[in-house]
């Protein structure tokens, strides 16, 4: 009579509840929260998860490098060269092999030989191929003809192209793959933070379980249960700390799930749930403490039976004893605890269809994979083709996945349609897309927006650049600083009707030069600057095309064309490597550049930073979240503390 007692306690127990209210109760209960983190060395961080940005240490490369065998030449000395009538240059005395830090600049008229990653010479601007000469070994001494003119900038890879000082180059959240790893040793880290793995207790309930390899008893099963749990867990981030199997017998299971509570962030147990006589699991549950039990029966099929408890903010989940039921219910209920834990974001599809914004040239007769960053439109998904080349170690990172271009293809049209195959993380795409100038402000301010829920991604093309993108609806925002010379006003003039201006920050432009240098210490920037124009031993360093800060510097140079104009580098990191190595001796940067590589500064103008974004897209939630936090007083305050200046006064 009492058995039967019982089992009429257990009935009245079980209240089946919905699959959403019961996840609703689950989660109210137990923080599906991030994990504090903990310090690795980078080779141990394989799988890891980054628990906070890394900004990178030093400029990726750390100096201006060639990016084929060949010489480094001034791109002036080639203008005139064709096929049939070749220009000759004189060889200088040194080879530039990697790790050789040049002795000699490159004069007019001269050119020096130079190997794949060899450092820039002063002087130089360009590189001509080895295969695109001819070496000349007459009395007149050693030299090269070039039949072909170069472009400024010609296989010059520049300063910070792939990471620059300071830039942010890996947001909280990202889990560690080969890729990962390789950019932090690029930057030359060799630890970071990571979030602390969640260590799942794994146990298996019921008396008629045996461990996979002992001798099976009559009416025994195998615990296949333990074993796929704790692969679960690993999959998902976690550590299985594997506690066996316990018997049907009720002091020796509390015994050892309070002992799994000492030392586990979570506890799964399977068998144990259902209303059979032997099951002793929720007396259990019902006195380990605060809030217990929280859930006993989910309307699943599979997993009717599964049981939800809680001590303190530490879960307790029983899972069904049937393997279908009990992995059917751990991906539903346990997964997403793991994961948020560990610091992973949900489980993602593997591929997604998407269509390209503009042609894709490829090389007919091979396959080409093309990486690729994920972009929503009003029309869908669009693949936005990386603009970074084999020398890069961030493509991979910024890459969403990669799609094919045929062999027999010498390339894809605008619109087609393309599978976009995962990487890493997976393919899901950014909550918000900002192409165009890059900023350390803007750094800080998406960082803000990730503390939000909301991830954005960031591709550094240039002003104008950041500006066509917006206009084909590739990106929900361009970052932009160019100067309209006619109304003297910053990029409003610029944008086209349907696009809208979200004011940014004001930062300083000025020249940047070495410290002490008599030629530019204690003189205004236009008077130093206007002294040296025709002082051929006085190096620039320009900026590239289409950029706000070159707009600024053809206004002061007003037409003139001073030695190292034609050298024109995409960043202001860049620009202050190059005068701070002595390639150059003066550039024009803003003033928190020239702070971080100790160099002279003397003002020329405060620029305007701001946001474009188009009129239609003005509510979608990521871009709605980025307008509000720009106004807002956090914002306002990381900014000044940057250096910049923010509003009336500043």
């Amino acid at each position: 009579m009492e058995r039967l007692s019982e089992v009429a306690r257990q009935e009245q127990f079980l209240s089946v509840l919905s699959r959403e209210e019961a996840a609703a109760r689950f989660r109210a209960a137990v923080p599906h929260a991030t994990l504090p983190a903990e310090t690795v060395l980078l080779a141990e961080a394989l799988g890891r998860v980054l628990a906070e940005d890394i900004a990178s240490p030093i400029d990726v490369p750390p100096f201006d490098r060639s990016l084929v065998d060949g010489f480094a030449v001034r791109a002036a000395d080639t203008e005139s060269a064709r096929e049939g009538s070749p220009v000759r240059l004189g060889l200088n005395a040194e080879i530039l092999a990697c790790g050789t830090a040049p002795n000699l600049a490159v004069a007019p008229g001269t050119a020096t030989p130079i190997a794949t990653g060899g450092v820039i010479p002063r002087g130089a601007d360009a590189v001509v191929m080895v295969e695109a000469t001819e070496f000349l070994g007459d009395a007149a001494g050693p030299a090269i003809e070039v039949a072909r003119a170069s472009n400024p900038g010609q296989f010059v890879g520049y300063t910070g192209a792939d990471m620059a000082l300071g830039e942010t180059v890996l947001r909280r959240g990202v889990r560690f793959t080969a890729r990962e790893i390789g950019m932090l040793a690029a930057c030359g880290l060799d630890r970071v933070p990571v979030v602390r793995r969640p260590r799942v207790a794994v146990l298996s309930t019921g008396d008629e379980l045996m461990a996979p390899g002992a001798l099976l008893r009559p009416g025994a099963i195998y615990d296949s249960n333990g074993a796929i749990v704790a692969a679960s867990v690993a999959e998902n981030g976690g550590v299985a700390l594997p506690g066996g199997i316990v018997a049907d017998d009720e002091a020796s299971l509390e015994t050892a799930i309070r002992e799994s509570l000492e030392t586990a962030d979570l506890v799964v147990l399977s068998g144990g749930t259902s209303k059979g006589a032997g099951d002793v699991s929720h007396r259990i549950l019902s006195r380990l403490g605060e809030p217990g039990i929280l859930v006993h029966g989910v309307a699943l099929k599979p997993g009717k039976p599964l049981c939800l408890a809680a001590v303190g903010t530490k879960a307790i989940v029983v899972l069904p004893g049937f393997p279908t039921s009990a992995m059917f219910t751990f991906h539903e209920f346990v997964v997403p605890l793991v994961r948020a834990l560990a610091g992973l974001p949900p489980r993602e599809e593997a591929s997604v269809e998407a269509r390209v914004p503009q042609r894709v040239p490829s090389e007919l007769g091979r396959m080409e994979f093309v990486m690729a960053s994920l972009s929503r439109t009003g029309d869908g998904l669009v693949a936005l083709p990386l603009p970074k080349g084999s020398g890069s170690v961030t493509a991979f990172s910024q890459a969403d996945g990669f799609f094919p271009v045929p062999a027999n293809r010498a390339g894809l049209e605008a619109g087609e349609a393309v599978t976009v195959s995962r990487l890493g993380a997976g393919v899901k795409p950014p909550d918000l897309t900002i192409v165009g100038s890059h900023c350390l402000g803007l750094d800080r301010v998406v960082g803000l927006l990730a503390d939000r829920g909301y991830r954005a991604r960031t591709i550094w093309v240039g002003s104008a650049g950041g500006l066509a993108a917006l206009k084909r609806g590739e990106c929900d925002l361009t970052a932009m600083h160019l100067l309209d010379p006619e109304s003297g006003r910053y990029n409003a003039p610029f944008l086209a009707p349907e696009m809208r201006l979200a004011p940014g920050w004001r930062r300083m432009q000025g020249v940047v030069f070495r410290a002490g240098d008599p030629r530019f210490a204690g003189r205004r920037a236009a008077e130093a600057v206007a002294a040296l124009a025709g002082d051929a031993e006085t190096v620039m360093v320009n900026r590239n095309t289409g950029s706000g800060t070159r707009l600024l510097i053809d206004g002061l140079l007003e037409g003139g064309r001073p030695a190292g104009y034609w050298n024109q580098p995409r960043s202001h990191n860049a620009v202050a490597a190059a005068v701070a190595q002595g390639r150059a001796d003066w550039g024009v940067a803003i003033e928190g550049v020239a702070r971080a590589y100790g160099l002279g500064f003397l003002p020329l103008t405060e620029e305007h930073y701001d946001l474009a974004y188009r009129a239609e897209r003005a509510n979608e939630p990521g871009l709605a979240v980025f307008l509000a936090l720009l106004a807002e007083p956090e914002t306002r305050v990381a900014l000044r503390e940057l250096g910049f200046a923010t509003g009336a006064g500043d």
